[in-house]
């Protein structure tokens, strides 16, 4: 079933969504801490920052699977999550 959404989450919206998503992967989470830098201590005092927003955007953005899960969860079409990705990588497009 096409999704009908058309609304654009803001970044800061669509990074809390992502961080949920991954608080539910304990697995995913330690990827992402590895794949950034971040550990629990500094994840926690970045939270809310364009910094973290942008991290978290980026590592969905790159990790189809991952990607595509948050996706299907979060009932949001990869299109849209990608037009927010761009927004924030004009320079990537």
């Amino acid at each position: 079933m096409p999704r009908t959404q058309t609304l654009v989450p803001r970044p800061g919206a669509l990074a809390d969504l992502c961080l949920g998503h991954l608080a539910e992967d304990p697995a995913q989470l330690a990827d992402f801490l590895g794949a950034t830098g971040y550990d629990p201590q500094s994840l926690r005092a970045a939270l809310g920052s364009a910094e973290l927003q942008l991290a978290l955007i980026d590592y969905f953005a790159s990790n189809e699977g991952l990607l595509l899960a948050f996706c299907a969860n979060a009932d949001l079409a990869p299109e849209t999550f990608m037009r927010v990705w761009h927004e924030l990588n004009p320079s990537m497009g």
